[in-house]
């Protein structure tokens, strides 16, 4: 997709950037399409995350989201985590042959054979992380003011920042991470807050 980074499939049918909700609070436009997405806004999109499991999972939904709707993502998350151990970095990186083939059979997650391995090869660079993945991603963050975004011809797709991030996992070995990945992952982890101005996450 074009801008922003998030949850996709509905920028370009947006009139504006705000959707007015059942409860009638103001939102980004796409959180109010279904009501994972509005959950998902709500409580988790924007909101700081730290623990390197916890990121980890996070890089690993937005790689598998690559090319689907976010909201299949959402959907399919509690299967995810079952079938990935909780996304628990240690318990994945010592996944073998069977466990592959018990993740292709599985038809409640996305069954992608290189998105799969991709999961499990990651997990094995994130484990041998000095310093964490936590540590290591929030490096990334932004510095100084940003403005709120007001339009969503003001929110990007990447950024220098993602675009770091996605060079430096690379570099360490990662794959499925790049700068568009990387920023929906700042977005989505709070490492930025893309709330458009007027909904009412938007902390100023």
């Amino acid at each position: 997709m074009t801008a922003p980074a998030v949850p996709p499939g509905e920028a370009d049918e947006a009139p504006s950037a705000l959707r007015v909700g059942t409860d009638n609070r103001m939102r980004c436009w796409w959180a109010g399409s279904a009501p994972e997405y509005v959950e998902y806004h709500d409580l988790e999109w924007g909101t700081a995350l730290h623990g390197d499991d916890e990121l980890f999972e996070r890089l690993c939904l937005e790689a598998f989201q690559s090319g689907l709707s976010w909201l299949t993502i959402l959907r399919k998350r509690p299967a995810f985590r079952m079938a990935f151990a909780g996304f628990v970095i240690n318990a994945i990186a010592a996944f073998d042959d069977d466990d592959v083939q018990r993740l292709l059979s599985d038809s409640a997650i996305v069954r992608n054979r290189a998105k799969i391995d991709a999961v499990i090869h990651n997990a094995q660079v994130a484990a041998d992380l000095t310093p964490g993945l936590d540590e290591l991603l929030w490096s990334f963050r932004p510095t100084g003011p940003r403005p709120r975004p007001r339009s969503l011809a003001e929110l990007p797709a990447i950024t220098p920042e993602s675009t770091a991030m996605a060079k430096e996992l690379k570099r360490r070995g990662f794959k499925f991470v790049g700068p568009t990945t990387a920023y929906a992952l700042m977005q989505a982890t709070g490492m930025v807050d893309d709330h458009v101005a007027g909904c009412w996450r938007a902390s100023d």
